[in-house]
This record gives structure tokens, C-alpha cells and sequence, in this order.
């Protein structure tokens, strides 16, 4: 917890004012029983009518003072629980994009969408009642202890003996239950997780009939989630009985023990139903108190769940240098990758060197590794031995963010966000003016797709590109990359929804870009690397050729079988 209590620094008054306000409110309370017992030895014994008004009186402005203080309680601890978590999720979200692909990857999305959510959301709930009711349920508990030895010491002996069996069995329910609800918030993340993939993937659970399956499945997860749900609540269900059975019995007891006071004259009736009201206030409390341990359980396992990711060790700072200007000369030096959970390498001793201005094909079956080779150019995921150079420095040397800004990275997944096409391409560049954007989209083949929609740059974009065919949301995010004028272009397989002719001109354009940058492209298609000046060929992590298409073809099996398996009719009339 100490990872997140951090963030509640600046909220010293309110947690101090808040409290505060409620002890007020609460010493008016423990009042309240002493003017009912004026009223009864007092106005109702001696029947004096003005008597009993005024006291009545006295009961309804301490009400009313109460009220003002509790309402005013209320705002502070409002105001410090909703800022810190607020401050809480930003701390988070700052980690989660401050962490490498491999260690989002290892978290998983689900997980990290509800600790952002419901775990924030439930220790949110922890710091304001704990701000209400932390010192306010024991300051009654004792304060009414503490009144009913003023009023008789016999009496209140009948106190000291049910609030330490009253504290056991509270403190006992909330160790049981800690880990419990800990259990609830993982099922919980597996719930979000099966959500989220139906609702991403439900055109393909649609196509494949599997919607039968992943209701059975996802029922599965749900009586997971309630089983534990209902064994933590089943424990914390046991808190309120055993309470009221303890402080009844206690009643029992006092009534008995105040009748023979009164019998003996020792006690008045005013006195007994004030020890009464007291017991009553210590009872009310204490559920308080039982409902405060559980939600203060539940914010404490769910805030060792945020001080994980937030205690989670910083990757490998990288110096920063200053004034990076990459030219686009990019070199593997016997680079190999291993993902955390994986069984073997996923490439194994890569070595080639890539000249500025020249393209790069990448090609390979799927699952050979071309995704993960590109993606070590900016950094994003880390060698397991060997070295990537951009302009003969290591990138482990050099400012991420500097880096990253001088490469234009377009993704397998052509992702577009909610706004304008105008906004999606300024993700590239911020001060770009609108002559580059029209630039990057001729470059990109995009310019007919923009001028069709009704506002051209101004056009709206739903979430991910919904109103945009396959096509058209990549030719966008090559534009976006585009846009920043790279030193170094990377098309993780960008341009697999355009047609040949469109991916021909595509990689033209870019060819005949002023400065053009080093071009990356991946891609299974021996059409679109036919013509890179350095052909990279991956067969299961390895590296298996190099070189261009006509020495590849001659020389590299695997790059045969791709191209001959895809160029059947030229490949007979080379035969022949």
C-alpha cells in the first residue's frame, strides 16, 4: 500500500479536516443520550411540559450542528478519496506507457483494464470511508464506554467485556477474508479478459459458429467469479449476526443490571435507557466498523494489485543524447530474441546491414519472426544477445524517445483513433502543416480517399477506423507515418489489403520521396520485395538468405518455394 499512499500527498487538510469534522459530529451524538435521560428524570417526572420542549429543542440544533459537520466531512473526504484517485490512475497509466512491449505483454491487457477501473474504483471507496468512519466508529465505541462510566461504573463493566469480543470477531472476519477478495478481483480480471476477446473477435466467432462454445466458456468464467465472490461473502455475511447476537445479549444483561440499580434506587430510568442508547450507538458503530473492515479489505487487496505494476522494476534507462539526427543506416549485429514466456528464440544470430535511402524486404512464413526483427529497429522489444546499430551506435545507447520520433512505424494492424483524419495524421507530426499532409497522402496513395469524404481532412473517424474499408485505414496510417519524415519507415505488413498495382506505386512513391528514407518493408508477398535493394528471407527465426531477388532466387530454397508458390505461370515459362 505504501506504493499508492504516495499519491495522497497534498491532501494533508482534507484528510485532517475530514475526520476532524466527524469527531465534532460525533461528540454531539454521545450528547444526545444524556438530554433524552434530562427528559425523562427531568420534564416527564416532574411533568413540566416547557421543560421537555426546551430539551427537545436542545436534541434538534444538535442535530442540526451534527448534520452541518457530517455534510461537511463528507465534502473533504470526497474531495481527497476522488483526487487521489484520480492521481492514482494518471501514476498508472504513466507506468503502463513507460513499460516495455515485453512487460505489457506479460501483464496482459485485461488485467491492466481492471486495475485502471474496478481496483481503482474500490480503493477510491476504502480512502473515503476510512477518512469518514477510521476514527469516528472508535471514537463512539470508546467515547459511549467512556459516558457510561460517568453514568454508573457496575453498568458499564457490561462495555468493557463485549467491545473486546466484539474486536475479535471483526478482526478475525477481515484477516480471513483479505485474501479472499483477492482471489475475486484475479477472477475478475479473467472475466474482463473473455469479454474483451469476444467483443473484439465476435465477427470471426460469428463465421466460425463458436458462439455456443464461448457462452459455455464464458459461463465457465462467471461461476468462477461468483463461487469466490460468494465464498469471501459468505464469511463476511457471518460479521452483522454475530455482532447483533453479542450486542443483544449485552442488553440483556444491562437491562438486568439497570432494573435492579433502579429497584435499589441506585439509578434513575433516565439513566438506564441513557446506558441503553449508548450500547445502542456502540452497536450501530460497530456494523459501521464490520461494513468499513470489509470495504477497507477489499481496497487493500486491490491496492497491493496497483503496487505491483507501480513497484514494478523500471526497464534499462537509456542515456540520452543529445541532438540525434539519424541518416537511416541501420546493422543486426548476431542479434537474437527470446520472449519471456516463450520455449526457444524467436530469431536466432541476425546479421545484415541496411544503407540510408535504401529498401529492405522482409520476408518469410508466418510465424518466422519478421514482426519481431522489425520491431527491435525502434526499440521496442530488447535483444537477448547481439546488437542493433542505427548509424553505428547501439540503440540500448541512445534516448528512446528521440529515436522513436525519427521512425515512422506502420503496424499490421491498421489502427485509427476517434477524431478527424486530420487529427490521426498529425499523431506524426503535431506542427505538420496541411501541404504535408497532402504530400504524405499522395505519397501514401490515400489522396482519392480523403477527397471522396465529405470535409476531406476534417472528415470524422470513428473508433479504429470503423467507417474506413481494410484498404483505406492502412494507406491512412502509412500516411500518418509519412508525415513525419523519417529517417527510417518501417511497413510491418501494411499494404496486404491493397491490390498489386496500388502496392507497386506505393513503393515507388516512396522510392522517389526527396530524402527517402530507409524502408523496411514486411511482407509475405514476393511482389512487394521483388524490387528492395536488400531481401532479408526468415524461416523459423532464422536467417536463411540475403541478398536480392535474382541472387535469392537462384541461391535461397525458401525464397523459391514463396515466390514460385505465388508466380506459378512465370515460373513455367522459365521452365520451358
Amino acid at each position: 500500500m505504501r506504493a499508492i499512499l504516495k499519491y495522497m500527498k497534498g491532501y494533508g487538510k482534507e484528510c485532517v479536516l475530514g475526520p476532524l469534522f466527524k469527531l465534532l459530529e460525533a461528540t454531539f451524538e454521545l450528547l444526545i443520550p444524556l438530554v433524552v435521560a434530562q427528559i425523562v428524570d427531568v420534564g416527564i417526572f416532574n411533568g413540566d411540559r416547557g421543560y421537555i420542549i426546551k430539551m427537545c429543542l436542545v436534541m434538534v440544533a444538535l442535530g442540526i450542528v451534527g448534520l452541518l459537520s457530517a455534510v461537511t466531512a463528507q465534502f473533504f473526504a470526497a474531495k481527497a478519496a476522488v483526487g487521489f484517485a484520480a492521481r492514482l490512475r494518471s501514476a498508472l497509466m504513466g507506468k503502463l506507457l513507460g513499460l516495455s512491449c515485453t512487460k505489457i505483454d506479460d501483464i496482459g491487457t485485461s488485467t491492466m483494464v481492471t486495475r485502471m477501473t474496478s481496483d481503482v474504483n474500490q480503493v477510491q471507496n476504502g480512502v473515503n470511508l476510512t477518512l469518514r468512519l477510521l476514527l469516528r466508529s472508535p471514537f463512539v465505541v470508546f467515547g459511549a464506554m467512556i459516558m457510561a462510566f460517568t453514568i454508573d461504573v457496575k453498568a458499564a463493566l457490561v462495555f468493557v467485556a463485549v467491545i473486546p469480543v466484539l474486536c475479535l470477531v471483526v478482526f478475525g472476519i477481515m484477516l480471513i477474508t483479505m485474501p479472499m477478495y483477492k482471489k475475486v478481483q484475479g477472477n475478475l480480471d479473467r472475466v474482463t479478459s473473455a469479454t474483451r476477446e469476444n467483443l473484439s473477435g465476435v465477427r470471426v466467432l460469428r463465421a466460425f459458429c463458436r458462439e455456443d462454445y464461448e457462452v459455455v466458456s464464458f459461463r465457465e468464467k462467471l461461476e468462477a467469479l461468483t463461487d469466490s465472490q460468494k465464498s469471501a461473502g459468505k464469511i463476511s455475511a457471518i460479521l452483522n449476526p454475530l455482532t447483533f447476537v453479542i450486542i443483544n445479549l449485552a442488553v440483556v444483561v444491562l437491562i438486568h443490571v439497570g432494573a435492579l440499580k433502579v429497584y435499589q434506587g441506585v439509578l434513575t430510568q433516565g439513566l438506564v435507557i441513557a446506558l441503553y442508547n449508548y450500547l445502542s450507538q456502540i452497536l450501530v458503530e460497530l456494523i459501521k466498523m464490520a461494513n468499513l473492515i470489509i470495504t477497507i479489505t477489499k481496497a487493500v487487496a486491490c491496492g497491493k494489485r496497483l503496487g505491483d505494476i507501480l513497484k514494478m522494476p523500471e526497464d534499462v534507462k537509456q542515456p540520452e543524447t543529445a541532438d540525434i539526427q539519424l541518416h537511416g543506416a541501420v546493422e543486426f549485429r548476431d542479434v537474437s530474441v527470446r520472449y519471456d514466456k516463450a520455449s526457444g528464440e524467436s530469431l536466432e544470430h541476425i546479421s545484415f546491414c541496411a544503407e540510408p535511402g535504401q529498401m529492405v524486404g522482409i520476408i518469410g512464413g508466418t510465424g518466422s519472426g519478421k514482426s519481431t526483427l522489425v520491431n527491435l529497429i525502434p526499440g521496442l522489444y530488447p535483444p537477448s544477445s547481439g546488437r542493433v546499430l542505427l548509424d553505428g551506435v547501439d540503440i540500448s545507447e541512445m534516448d528512446a524517445t528521440e529515436v522513436r520520433s525519427q521512425i515512422g512505424i506502420v503496424p499490421q494492424k491498421a489502427v485509427l483513433f476517434r477524431g478527424t483524419i486530420r487529427d490521426n495524421l498529425l499523431w506524426g507530426r503535431q506542427d505538420a502543416a496541411d501541404s504535408d499532409l497532402w504530400s504524405a497522402l499522395e505519397t501514401a496513395q490515400a489522396l482519392e480517399v480523403v477527397k471522396g469524404k465529405p470535409g476531406e481532412l476534417d472528415a470524422p473517424v470513428e473508433q479504429g477506423g470503423s467507417n474506413f474499408s481494410g484498404g483505406q485505414r492502412q494507406r491512412l496510417t502509412i500516411a500518418r507515418a509519412l508525415v513525419r519524415r523519417p529517417a527510417i519507415l518501417i511497413m510491418d505488413d501494411s499494404a496486404s489489403a491493397l491490390d498489386y498495382a496500388t502496392d507497386a506505386r506505393l513503393r515507388m512513391a516512396i522510392r522517389n520521396m526527396p530524402n527517402a528514407p530507409t524502408t523496411f518493408i514486411v511482407s509475405q508477398r514476393a511482389a512487394s520485395v521483388r524490387y528492395a535493394d536488400l531481401i532479408v528471407v526468415l524461416d523459423d527465426g532464422i536467417m536463411v538468405g540475403k541478398g536480392t531477388h535474382d541472387s535469392l532466387l537462384r541461391d535461397c530454397p525458401v525464397y523459391q518455394e514463396i515466390y514460385y508458390s505465388q508466380f506459378r505461370k512465370e515460373a513455367t515459362e522459365n521452365d520451358e
